[in-house]
């Protein structure tokens, strides 16, 4: 029938339709899901088995080897707004000021995935207990297990709740510039004050993201941030 040769190409042209649709979505689910899970786990393996990563003792005594007065303010100061100084008050203004505008599921997404990625990073600590590096007596020494960086993984989910909620606007590009700026600083100076490996600082890069877009993509499956609010505010009583 003459009909029949045009309903696969009408179907295929649906597919189409579909993935375009979707583009961002799919995208978002590869770069910022699937391959920080992967990097994680090859990470988590090779630490689970004791195994020794070439380049972390080898990066740390480099970055030893350039340190001064001047690095050391820089970076502990970079390290303590990385964490308490910060990234947590960060954390609790942004969803603070969420639930003030009323915006409940953007407000739902940052709780979700701040408070989320907290705890997880406790929890992983708790279980690979990886001792910190030893190369040096660090002018910034920690007591906490090492695997994988709770500052690197808190400054990546903040950065990354941020650019999700900002990617539909205009100030996109020079917050995600901020961001990569932001997070790469927070993890170089977890290494230069030699209190983790360059893999605790990857792993905890790559377990934020993977947990924030994991977040985003639940909540947002069907609509993205700053939609109209009217649709799902909160029922009045």
């Amino acid at each position: 029938m003459p009909g029949k040769p045009a309903e696969p190409l009408s179907r295929l042209s649906s597919l189409a339709a579909v993935l375009r649709g979707n583009l961002a979505l799919l995208g978002l689910l590869f770069v910022g899901l699937l391959l920080p899970l992967w990097v994680f786990a090859e990470l988590a393996d090779e630490v689970h088995e004791l195994e020794a990563m070439v380049l972390d003792d080898a990066l740390l005594l480099w970055l030893q080897q350039r340190a001064g007065p001047r690095l050391d303010a820089f970076f502990v100061f970079v390290s303590r707004v990385g964490y308490a100084w910060g990234v947590i008050p960060a954390d609790i203004a942004l969803c603070l000021a969420l639930l003030v505008a009323r915006r409940w599921r953007e407000a739902s997404f940052a709780i979700v995935a701040l408070a989320g990625s907290g705890l997880l990073n406790l929890g992983t600590k708790a279980f690979f207990r990886r001792d910190r590096p030893s190369l040096w007596e660090s002018i910034a020494p920690e007591s906490s297990f090492s695997f994988p960086s709770g500052h690197a993984m808190g400054s990546m989910t903040l950065a990354a709740v941020v650019v999700l909620l900002a990617w539909g606007t205009r100030w996109r590009w020079p917050v995600l510039v901020l961001a990569l700026a932001f997070t790469g600083l927070v993890g170089l100076s977890r290494l230069y004050l030699g209190v983790h490996y360059p893999s605790d600082v990857l792993a905890g890069w790559a377990a934020g993201l993977a947990w924030t877009a994991g977040v985003y993509l639940v909540l947002f499956r069907q609509r993205r941030p700053w939609g109209d609010a009217s649709r799902w505010t909160l029922p009045s009583s």
